[in-house]
């Protein structure tokens, strides 16, 4: 399923107050949580509405009655129609309307540009490090250009975690913007339009840094020790 364009107002995941760059806003809040709980959980019992629901108002010390219905539109209005999660099947059901029983109660899944998304996500530690490695792995093998995307990015993982989630985050964030029009699949043209001026310190450092005798090699390293 192929990604909508997007405003930032609809994927949330990033918002923050104005006057308050460090909190995030209630639905940025809600969005995450979503994805966030989808990643990490595994029976289908445990990813439905109500499921979702319950688990990020313990989170957060509130009744799941009250997000309920924020949540019910965020994977209906949001998450959904932008490919990052789907309908993953229909649990039956003895008790409800009948139309609900016969129906069954859906439950959600992530999809690939899912997996690129929870990624971003610093609330899940280190398993976004293995959601990122899944997406990787989606990629193409036969084009050079998604090899080397691909290769490149799950050797940094390795060796600059966080220089790899800076220009994941830069990533979506342009999508949230409409500055892209769909996730996936990363290529190197979307992902050179978005972040090529932003990591010109860093292009910059490891060129010189390559260029250095080890002398000189030896003395940068440790003058970045020191500042750091």
């Amino acid at each position: 399923m192929q990604a909508k364009s997007l405003s930032k107002a609809n994927l949330a995941i990033f918002d923050t107050f104005k006057t308050r760059k460090n909190k995030f806003t209630g639905e940025a809040k809600r969005q995450r949580g979503i994805i966030a709980h989808l990643a990490m959980e595994v029976g289908p019992e445990m990813k439905t509405r109500t499921a979702i629901a319950h688990a990020i108002a313990k989170n957060n010390g509130i009744l799941w009655q009250n997000i309920y219905s924020g949540i019910f539109r965020d994977l209906d209005e949001v998450l959904i129609p932008s490919g990052v999660v789907r309908e993953g099947g229909r649990l039956p059901l003895k008790r409800g309307p009948r139309a609900l029983q016969q129906e069954g109660m859906p439950y959600y899944e992530l999809t690939d540009a899912g997996l690129l998304v929870t990624s971003s996500l610093q609330e899940l530690g280190d398993s976004r490090i293995k959601m990122l490695e899944k997406y990787l792995n989606t990629l193409s093998n036969s084009d050079p250009n998604q090899k080397l995307l691909k290769d490149g990015i799950l050797l940094l993982l390795k060796i600059a975690p966080s220089f790899v989630f800076k220009i994941v985050k830069e990533y979506i964030t342009s999508y949230s913007q409409g500055v892209i029009t769909e996730l996936v699949p990363m290529n190197v043209k979307k992902m050179r339009s978005i972040v090529s001026d932003s990591i010109h310190v860093e292009k910059e450092l490891i060129e010189a840094f390559v260029a250095l005798s080890d002398d000189k090699k030896d003395m940068a390293c440790k003058f970045i020790r020191v500042i750091s």
